[in-house]
């Protein structure tokens, strides 16, 4: 019974972590789960994503913080990660060296991979910010809105999230938080798509 109560603890202070922590942001959305199609719903699982492996990636445009803009659909033919991330979220820091680490120095000068982090709510001289005080290389593009997290996810869901997609466009692998053995496991799935 203890040990329930320390992990739902342990749950909800991490799930602090990485939600907004905005008082009426679900007063001001304009798109709430009530509001979603039922086919949405019922994709929703726990971890909050309303997409599963197996779906086509949803498309959106780009948005990089010097301008440039791009369809995600432009980029079928190549592997490709999207990290949904936010400056204020204190397990996104914790997983973004690894990242940059692992995958980004690895992978980047392969032109059959593209990595792409998504930056929640936030203007792009918060996110050059946010790129200077990580010291990360790899693209972080905006999502000033929240439109492009909420085709992934649910609204209210929390950031920390990698959606690993194939060269034909469908969704291959979902992570969520930083686990080291599922982010092995994302290492290996990008390892094999490139294979």
């Amino acid at each position: 019974m203890r040990k329930n109560l320390i992990l739902s603890t342990l749950i909800l202070v991490l799930f602090s972590f990485c939600s907004p922590n905005k008082k009426n942001d679900r007063a001001n959305t304009v798109e709430t789960v009530d509001q979603m199609p039922d086919s949405a719903i019922n994709h929703i699982d726990e971890r909050g994503y309303i997409v599963e492996t197996g779906d086509e990636a949803p498309n959106f445009t780009i948005k990089y913080i010097d301008g440039k803009t791009i369809q995600l659909n432009e980029l079928k033919g190549k592997t490709v990660m999207l990290q949904f991330t936010a400056s204020w979220c204190g397990v996104c820091r914790k997983e973004m060296p690894f990242i940059e680490s692992d995958i980004w120095q690895k992978h980047r000068n392969n032109e059959n991979f593209a990595l792409i982090g998504i930056d929640l709510k936030q203007d792009a001289a918060t996110i050059e910010t946010f790129i200077a005080s990580t010291g990360v290389t790899y693209p972080i593009t905006l999502d000033e809105d929240g439109k492009i997290f909420e085709l992934y996810a649910e609204k209210d869901a929390g950031v920390t999230r990698n959606v690993l997609i194939d060269k034909e466009g469908k969704i291959v692998f979902l992570t969520r938080l930083y686990d080291e053995e599922e982010f092995n496991s994302l290492k290996q799935h990008i390892e094999n798509l490139l294979e």
